[in-house]
């Protein structure tokens, strides 16, 4: 058997080992297209669970938690009566709404509680080396020995589950949706090729700091969170005083939603806002430090912490994806950029292509093994 072949050491970098399975899905199954999305939700989770707990997910862990999430958003997204007129929360109850997010919240603390219970056994156990770097549930577990009445489980619980639900299908959304928006403008697609060959070549995987020499790769991400930012409407910011808006007086304490999406396009802000340009980002030959109008993480102090994480991760995966495979949608193929429903902002259809494997590839993934 081909070392392309040999399943993932758990220590193997994640792309990788998702570079593996789109070649046994090549090798089994020639000219079938394959569908994103499950992959990179899983080289998404692999990420986060490798810093939360030190480990990768179990394979039986990511489809559960994955339903997890687009249950959340979806759930969290749907318009709740009670929200506008509290008289009514009456038909909400009605509707399913509260069981709904009683259920969701159970199958979340269960699967959340089992990860820091697993880490706490493990340390008890003293099964971790000194040497070994701790985990963010380690360091969590630690704190609460240090201060137990702040860092109670509900707390450490709490953490856990906003850092797995923000930081995985909105990085894997991100990714399917860039790759949608090269398929469907192949010349882009070609130039960021060209450009990871000239940077890195064929003899090794790229890696994330190669994304410094990737400046039109960039400029490709950053053109998708303005076009297709997964969070479209910002989580609510609440008035500190009261202040005018958009021509409307805001009286303090008054909760606020930014509708990023719309901001986004409006053509007073960016030019041809409807248009895929990843070169409105370029400026002599450098990327442009755009922070506003684009909102895709937010603004201030309440600006998104994992930015930094997300970009890395989308970037390095897209730059993976273009370097080992080429890419189409089939004779025929059109690619339903539909918006989904929800809080986040998926593709209403799942993006599926079909990928083969460039001649270096296995080649490459051998000698990295």
């Amino acid at each position: 058997m081909s070392s392309s072949r040999r399943p993932a050491s758990p220590r193997a970098p994640p792309t990788g080992a998702l570079v593996g399975r789109l070649l046994r899905h090549a090798d089994t199954a020639p000219g079938a297209a394959a569908t994103l999305r499950p992959r990179l939700f899983e080289l998404v989770l692999n990420v986060m669970m490798r810093a939360l707990t030190g480990a990768p997910a179990h394979g039986g862990d990511v489809r559960r938690f994955q339903e997890i999430v687009e249950e959340s958003f979806a759930v969290i997204g749907a318009p709740s009566v009670g929200d506008f007129y509290p008289a009514l929360r009456w038909v909400d109850r009605l509707r399913g709404v509260d069981a709904a997010l009683i259920r969701l919240q159970a199958r979340r603390d269960a699967f959340v509680g089992g990860l820091v219970d697993d880490q706490r056994r493990r340390r008890d156990a003293g099964s971790g080396r000194a040497t070994e770097k701790k985990s963010i549930i380690d360091e969590l577990l630690s704190l609460q020995e240090i201060d137990p009445e702040y860092y109670t489980d509900t707390v450490v619980k709490g953490i856990v589950m906003i850092l797995l639900t923000a930081g995985t299908d909105t990085s894997a959304l991100t990714t399917e949706w860039a790759m949608a928006q090269l398929l469907t403008h192949p010349e882009a697609m070609l130039k960021v090729r060209a450009e990871i060959d000239a940077n890195v070549g064929t003899a090794r995987m790229v890696e994330e700091s190669d994304i410094a020499n990737l400046p039109y790769l960039q400029c490709v991400v950053k053109e998708t969170l303005m076009l297709c930012p997964i969070g479209p409407v910002i989580p609510a910011h609440e008035a500190m005083e009261d202040c005018t808006v958009g021509g409307y007086h805001v009286r303090r304490g008054t909760m606020i939603l930014v509708n990023a999406w719309l901001i986004h396009r409006d053509p007073r802000l960016w030019e041809a806002p409807e248009e895929f340009r990843p070169e409105r980002f370029m400026d002599a030959g450098m990327v442009t430090a755009v922070t506003t109008p684009m909102l895709p993480f937010g603004l201030g102090r309440r600006r998104c912490p994992g930015e930094g994480l997300a970009m890395r991760l989308v970037s390095l995966t897209v730059a993976v994806f273009l370097q080992c495979f080429e890419w189409d949608v089939g004779e025929g193929g059109v690619i339903d950029m539909s918006e989904g429903g929800g809080l986040s902002m998926p593709m209403a259809k799942p993006l599926a292509a079909i990928c083969r494997p460039r001649e270096f590839v296995k080649r490459m993934l051998s000698a990295s093994a």
